[in-house]
């Protein structure tokens, strides 16, 4: 019989959000084994062309900080205090992230903070990592699993296997349950700049047929992803066609660069079954991967860590309670992040570009600073906070309605004007 205080789980997938499930569930007095198909990422040579950067905001960082890894990982990270805009024509301006200095994002190679969560993860007393060893006749209901020549009987399995989750695929089936995905019909391709003005910002060329950020690495070089519909990614021309799209962008040896790399499909997937009676669950991209344009994916994922092992220490008793209360405080916030990250990809290729757009992010940025404790931008919310995704979006819909009410030019005469008072009243 299982001694609920030291319960067995099976971890797939020894991604980002797999190892941190790992630390949270070892500091539980769990036994934790995590299977990973791929090679150990300390010693494997980095996925290049195919690991878009990552951006650490608030719910990631809270996250590290819970499980006492955030000092480790913010050594191998670039501040980013707001977007470094490269329009297409005049000059490239920055559009601070937030009135708070310390409202910024945090750069860092995905490979980098791999490695340093499976270093932690694995001095951990209950924690082994089994690398190069893929999962196969994943049985939802023993639960079991084929892994190293061995059948392995886990008392939980865990799908943190992406989203072309196999976890998931055995949850679902036979199963009454609803699952969609979508594709983005643009794909992308992951490009580099050696060198480039040390800038603590994420570089943004917007375009209606292409669109590439950038993030900044500590050794001051820049990692590029360009995004553009996938029949334009494959054209002969490829590198003439980037240039007349993005003249901005220099890279270095660009047809060369786009010849080698490969291209990447961007994916949201959605499920209404996160779980089965106490023995199966899934987390991350497994039941809610989103496209990357809110840099909300890997973040998302690392608060579903700290829900669920919050769950299980409230009733390692009885799983299956647990993770349904997991399912329930997560999944209708992760909904609103999908709908979220489709839609800032529409921002980021357009309408960065647009005045009208730019004075309406005047507007949350005066009544912010007028009114720090009821006026939040969404993407502040969003990002800087800890807010869950579906009362951010209520907030900010409210906030719309007020501002169109009023009238966006009004609004913002009239903030400036108390601001400026207030500031007269009150010099800093």
């Amino acid at each position: 019989m299982r001694d609920d205080l030291n319960i067995h789980f099976a971890v797939v997938g020894a991604g980002l959000a797999g190892s941190l499930l790992a630390v949270y569930l070892a500091g539980q007095g769990h036994r934790v084994d995590v299977y990973e198909r791929r090679a150990d990422p300390r010693v494997a040579p980095p996925d290049e062309g195919r690991s878009i950067n990552l951006g650490l905001s608030a719910r990631g960082i809270g996250a590290l900080r819970k499980a006492g890894l955030w000092d480790a990982v913010r050594t191998h990270t670039v501040p980013m205090r707001g977007r470094y805009v490269h329009p297409r024509e005049g000059r490239p301006f920055f559009h601070p992230y937030g009135r708070d200095p310390g409202e910024i994002l945090y750069s860092i190679r995905r490979d980098a903070l791999s490695r340093t969560l499976v270093e932690h993860a694995e001095k951990l007393a209950g924690v082994r990592f089994f690398f190069g060893t893929p999962v196969t006749a994943i049985d939802r209901d023993a639960p079991s699993f084929q892994a190293g020549g061995e059948t392995i009987t886990p008392d939980v399995i865990v799908g943190a296997d992406g989203a072309f989750s196999a976890v998931r695929a055995e949850l679902l089936r036979g199963r009454p349950a609803d699952f969609r995905q979508e594709f983005l019909p643009w794909g992308y391709k992951e490009l580099h700049l050696p060198y480039t003005e040390r800038l603590e910002a994420l570089h943004v060329w917007p375009g209606d047929q292409g669109l590439m950020v950038a993030h900044p690495n500590v050794d001051g070089s820049l990692t590029c992803t360009l995004f553009m519909d996938h029949d334009d990614l494959v054209r002969p021309d490829l590198a003439a066609f980037v240039k007349s799209v993005l003249p901005a962008a220099d890279l270095p040896d660009l047809a060369g660069q786009l010849a080698r790399n490969p291209v990447g499909h961007l994916v949201t997937v959605r499920t209404s079954k996160w779980h089965e009676d106490g023995r199966v669950v899934l987390i991350g991209d497994a039941c809610h991967a989103v496209y990357p344009f809110y840099g909300q994916g890997m973040n998302s994922a690392f608060e579903d860590c700290v829900v669920l092992a919050e769950c299980v220490e409230a009733r390692p008793g009885d799983l299956g309670a647990a993770f349904a209360a997991y399912q329930r405080r997560r999944k209708p916030h992760t909904d609103v992040l999908a709908d979220l990250s489709a839609d800032n990809f529409l921002e980021l290729r357009d309408r960065l570009r647009s005045p009208l757009h730019l004075a309406r992010k005047q507007v949350d940025t005066v009544l912010s600073r007028l009114l720090p404790d009821t006026w939040r931008p969404l993407y502040t919310m969003v990002s800087h906070t800890t807010m869950p995704y579906g009362e951010a979006l209520r907030r900010a819909r409210t906030q719309d309605r007020i501002v169109r009410a009023g009238g966006m030019t009004a609004a913002v005469g009239l903030a400036a004007a108390l601001l400026w008072r207030r500031d007269r009243r009150h010099p800093k």
